[in-house]
């Protein structure tokens, strides 16, 4: 299947989206389709061996509108096409601005001609003289009528796009907005050729009634004012659908251009686009990292923010991943690319925000169904009224008034807009805040949800387990430690390198285990010295037939303190017990909290035993817990909760929880934002922070609460509009709609709709430092206070440090510094044995000795 995106021109309202949707829709290996009024752009998934490029833009052209692919030309990624579509975007703008001024200038004199009696009685002034002499009277009648049409020519050419698009729309059986004003406008123009033709005839028979009856009956102010007027309305419209996109232009701008390169030995700088995977990198202090990468050299602060939305700068050093557009602090970097172009983090953000933001949420279906037959019922229902009032005996101009009121202030606008732009505001909102939402039916099935799946490790908890408790049961620490990392330091569990990292502090070494087996959610087993050992939890040993009977005890007490035990041992007994625990994050229990004070059942997921997973889930507040969980049986859970009538959505690492996390309703991918994470998730949060699930629900009620909302008053519009026009309380009240107030409501209504779903730019994302209910007893940390405070005062500190030999102790050390209350940035300079410390209160020398003792590490000076 291959995904695209066209460009449609000549689109302006519901039914003429509803009109390209349909006829794209009837080709032979569509597999999806969204087209969008809002972008005026049509997303398509087909299938090449049926369908091609040439058969789809000649679908959108027999429907009688124009298409072309976007970004089909060469190293043309989404950045680039966007940015062209804004600046086409602001020239469309600036014409209309230039045309509606022109209208305007034009307008005018004919208001004054036209109702220059009623001006001067309004005022409350003597009509001049000039105006006398040139207008008033029978025997001005040609001079009156002719002035008007000769002021009201200019303002059609100028709005000539109403006239055309909506015939043609209506000679291809399909008509649209452009449809009713063109027709509307072009009749009562039509209508005032046909009275000068009149009065012409009464002059030349001296039948001075006709005369003065058609010389106050011309309509050619009506038709220079329908169309103004909704110029008027499609400006502003433009001006504010401008804003609802503000978002995407902002992330957009985030893509770097230029690039320094180390080739042949030297530094050059060249285009980022240019870049290769592999090519080594300089970032300089204050630059944007312009791809992917790993660091090969250098320490720096980066910041994050503009992509994930975490405040604080994270510490990178050799090793370590960096994203692109994200921007050095003060440190240089050298590093080595990994994904480049369109393949790095920020051009898939982009394009992944731009293809949500263009797509439709189910709820949409509805306005698509009632656009489709919309203006054809609106054309019957005009000429009916018309035919009606001549039949009960009103006249001629009457009956014309009112069929064309109802032309001009029926409005399939407001429906087309009604979801694009609410929908193009939440997802770019969310974006803003590191929440990226890949579609509107992710959107609005983040409304439906009403039970919330959550991986323990690395979503729960802070995904870096560390060893607790070291239990030997046979051999001293230094044999156990050893067997430990021979077999764990070919595994990749997170279990395993919490027991390698503990280990190597103690600067043991080991060779790898030989015949090394991994069993998923059990354990490795491997030879040392030619002997078996085993690793792994309690059932893994039993079923290689080895006796933790004497351990049951003490298994039991550390899985009620929430630690996981991993037992070690050979072919004959139990040589030790390594217990390791992952910190729940403070971030996850407030979630929680928020999560279930929002309706929503909250279930964690762990493959730790029963005991282990009760202890975690009553500290963090879930409802449930479900342990012993393989890998490969996630799934399984989810369709089992599933089954029981519930809207799943499942929040995990995106890696090794992506089935999971697509058999879910909503799939919820924390702390990724690259690679399989994109892929494989609805949604995907850059932070690794379960606030943001938080965010994400609370967006989706706000954003679809708008469009029901705007779905609401466009029909609600039309529902009061159309019989007002039609004149339904004019025999009873008097009440009449002229075809000049119809075009004002007819413009007013989209804008309204606009400028209801700019109130979500006003949305707050949950924040983790945001204060806590009332209810909790914790006290807010203490950095948090620091940073409300506009007179806060930062200290510096330097640390000497013993103890660290590698990049994975000035790690430790580092993250162990962070985490303190207060302290706001670390810097840890491995060569020199030291640590740099930024914080906003006083902290002693004592204080900073046991955080670095606590971490395997000892202070010095």
């Amino acid at each position: 299947m291959k995904k695209e995106k066209y460009n449609v021109t000549g689109m302006s309202c519901a039914a003429c989206s509803a009109r390209v949707e349909k006829a794209v829709g009837k080709l032979e290996g569509v597999e999806k389709l969204a087209v969008n009024l809002l972008t005026n752009s049509l997303q398509i998934t087909y299938d090449e061996a049926r369908l091609d490029e040439k058969k789809i833009v000649s679908a959108v052209e027999q429907a009688g509108y124009g298409a072309s692919l976007c970004g089909n030309d060469k190293g043309k990624g989404a950045a680039r096409v966007n940015t062209a579509e804004a600046d086409a975007g602001l020239k469309a703008e600036k014409e209309m601005r230039l045309r509606l001024v022109w209208s305007i200038v034009f307008l005018l004199p004919i208001m004054v001609v036209a109702s220059h009696q009623m001006l001067a009685s309004a005022l409350g002034i003597p009509v001049p003289e000039m105006m006398r002499e040139l207008f008033h009277g029978p025997e001005n009648a040609i001079t009156f009528s002719f002035l008007q049409l000769l002021l009201v020519i200019p303002i059609m050419l100028l709005n000539r796009k109403y006239y055309i698009n909506g015939f043609k729309s209506l000679w291809h059986g399909n008509p649209n907005m452009d449809s009713l004003v063109g027709m509307g406008s072009a009749a009562a123009a039509a209508f005032g050729c046909f009275a000068i033709f009149r009065i012409g005839w009464g002059l030349g028979h001296g039948d001075w009634q006709l005369v003065q009856e058609y010389s106050s009956n011309l309509y050619f102010e009506s038709a220079g004012m329908i169309v103004t007027l909704i110029t008027v309305g499609k400006y502003l419209e433009t001006r504010a659908k401008g804003s609802t996109s503000e978002a995407l232009k902002k992330i957009v701008k985030l893509v770097p251009q230029r690039a320094i390169v180390v080739r042949s030995g030297a530094e050059q700088e060249i285009p980022a686009e240019e870049l290769m995977p592999g090519d080594e990198i300089i970032v300089k202090p204050g630059a944007s990292v312009p791809a992917d990468g790993i660091v090969l050299e250098g320490q720096s602060s980066v910041d994050e923010a503009a992509l994930t939305g975490e405040s604080m700068p994270v510490l990178k050093s050799k090793g370590d991943r960096v994203i692109s557009a994200a921007i050095n602090g003060n440190g240089l970097l050298r590093i080595r690319a990994t994904q480049v172009g369109e393949d790095s983090t920020i051009r898939k953000i982009v394009q992944l925000v731009d293809e949500a933001s263009a797509s439709k949420a189910p709820i949409a279906k509805i306005a698509d169904k009632i656009a489709g037959i919309f203006v054809p019922a609106v054309i019957g229902i005009a000429a009916a009224t018309g035919l009606v009032w001549l039949l009960v005996g009103a006249s001629v101009e009457f009956a014309f008034s009112m069929a064309i009121s109802i032309l001009v202030i029926s409005c399939p606008c407001a429906l087309g807009l009604a979801t694009p732009v609410a929908i193009m505001v939440g997802i770019g909102k969310g974006a803003e805040n590191g929440i990226l939402i890949k579609s509107g039916e992710a959107l609005e099935t983040a409304c439906q949800i009403n039970t919330v799946v959550l991986d323990k490790t690395g979503t729960i908890t802070e995904g870096r387990p560390q060893v607790t408790d070291v239990i030997i049961q046979s051999g001293s620490e230094m044999q156990l430690a050893e067997i430990a990392l021979a077999l764990e330091q070919s595994s990749e569990h997170p279990l395993a390198n919490a027991v390698v990292e503990w280990v190597q502090r103690k600067n043991i070494t080991a060779d790898r285990a030989e015949d090394f087996l991994a069993e998923p959610g059990k354990g490795v087993c491997g030879f040392i010295n030619k002997e078996k050992y085993f690793a792994g939890n309690q059932a893994y040993l039993q079923e290689q037939g080895i006796n933790t009977a004497a351990q049951e005890s003490l298994l039991e007490e550390l899985a009620q303190a929430g630690k996981t035990p991993l037992l070690f041992a050979n072919e004959r007994n139990v040589l030790g017990i390594i217990a390791i625990a992952d910190r729940e994050k403070e971030s996850s229990i407030r979630a929680i909290s928020k999560l279930k004070g929002l309706g929503l059942e909250v279930v964690m997921l762990t493959g730790d035993n029963q005991i282990t997973a009760e202890a975690v889930a009553k500290r963090v507040g879930v409802d449930r817990c479900i342990a012993g969980v393989l890998p490969g049986d996630k799934a399984a859970v989810i369709r089992e909760i599933q089954a029981q009538n519930k809207k799943v959505a499942m929040a995990g690492d995106g890696i090794n929880d992506a089935p999971a996390l697509m058999c879910a309703n909503l799939g919820i991918s924390i702390g990724a934002g690259t690679d399989i994470a994109i892929d494989s998730a609805d949604a995907v949060l850059m932070k690794n922070d379960l606030q943001d699930v938080v965010s994400m629900i609370e967006l989706s009620r706000s954003t679809l609460l708008n469009i029901k909302e705007n779905l609401f008053w466009a029909f609600i519009y039309n529902v009061i509009g159309i019989p007002l026009a039609a004149g339904v309380l004019y025999p009873a009240m008097g009440i009449k709609l002229s075809p000049m107030i119809g075009a004002a409501a007819m413009s007013l209504s989209s804008v309204c709709v606009v400028m209801n779903a700019l109130r979500l730019k006003r949305f707050k994302a949950d924040c983790s430092s945001d204060d806590f209910s009332a209810g909790d007893s914790q006290e807010k940390p203490a950095e948090i206070e620091a940073i409300k405070r506009k007179d806060v005062e930062k200290m510096e500190k330097i640390i000497k440090i013993e103890g660290m030999m590698c990049q994975h102790c000035q790690k430790h050390a580092h993250d162990a510094l962070a985490a303190m209350d207060g302290v706001t940035d670390v810097v840890v300079d491995l060569e020199n044995k030291q640590a740099t410390v930024q914080c906003t209160r006083e902290i002693s020398i004592d204080e900073f000795a046991k955080v670095i003792a606590d971490a395997g590490y000892e202070v010095v000076k």
